[in-house]
Order: C-alpha cells, then structure tokens, then sequence
C-alpha cells in the first residue's frame, strides 16, 4: 500500500514544470538539508509512493500536480561535490549523511491550489504544510487528505 507525501519546492530552483522536462522522465529530489526530511526519504519512502508536487514562497504558494517515488533512497551527490552550496565536509562515500529520491510527475493540475483553500477545505485541518511556521520540504500526506485534495484537483 503505498505513502502519500507533499514535496515542497521554490518554482525558481525546481518547479513541477523542470520535473516535466527532465530527458529520463523523472528527477532527483536532493539538495535536503533537514534531518526529518532526510529520514522520510531515506526510511519510509518506498517505490510507488505518491505525493503532490506544492510550490512554495511564491505568488500563489500551492499545490500544483501529483507525483510518483520511482527509486528507494540513495545517496544524495550534492553532498560530495565542494563547489554545491549543498556540500557536506563531514559526508563521505562510505558514510554519506544525506540522501534522495527519484521522482516522476503523473499530473500538472490545470491550476494551483492554494494553500489558502487547504487552509479552509475540511479534513486538511491537519494537515502539516497548513500549519504555521512548517518549514519542511516533505511531509507527509493521509490517504484521506490525498484524496480530498484529488476531489479538488478534479
């Protein structure tokens, strides 16, 4: 049965529309920094898992499409390289700190969901990207938000 995630990303820096365009179909999300992050990606995330694509610190921050987890976990190689800001000094090869996941996007919506309407739709009241001061580039996302938000989509 898969997980359902929220993968949060500045349009300027990777958009759902760069996922669409990557030549193989399907692009890395590396670059996290955050060990709670890392830990969703690197210990719960699995092949087949779904998740919606939100644009964040924006016009209009929002959801903007689903995606599909296409690999497990493996190192991320932001980490090794030291002309990244993303670089890590204490990262090695044989113990490398952070890590990632391919994605593929299965849908661009017609338009954005705000998170103003998250915000006021019932049944995402828990929902974590509408909670104040959530800074976390993936989240987890209910069955039952997935699919509420799908109805919105629709």
């Amino acid at each position: 049965m898969p997980r359902y995630w929220l993968f949060k990303s500045e349009p300027d820096c990777y958009s759902i529309d760069h996922l669409m365009a990557e030549p193989s179909g399907k692009g890395h999300w590396d670059g996290v920094r955050n060990y709670t992050a890392r830990n969703f990606m690197r210990d719960q995330m699995k092949i087949g898992d779904k998740g919606f694509f939100y644009h964040s610190s924006c016009e209009i921050p929002g959801i903007v499409g689903t995606v599909e987890v296409v690999t497990e976990s493996y190192p991320d190689h932001t980490q090794f390289d030291p002309n990244l800001e993303e670089f890590d000094a204490k990262a090695t090869p044989e113990m490398p700190r952070w890590f990632m996941v391919d994605l593929k996007a299965t849908r661009k919506y017609a338009s954005v969901i705000p998170l103003s309407v998250l915000r006021e739709t019932p049944g995402l009241e828990d929902m974590l990207v509408t909670k104040r001061g959530n800074r976390l580039s993936i989240t987890p996302v209910t069955e039952k938000q997935f699919r509420i938000i799908e109805k919105i989509a629709s």
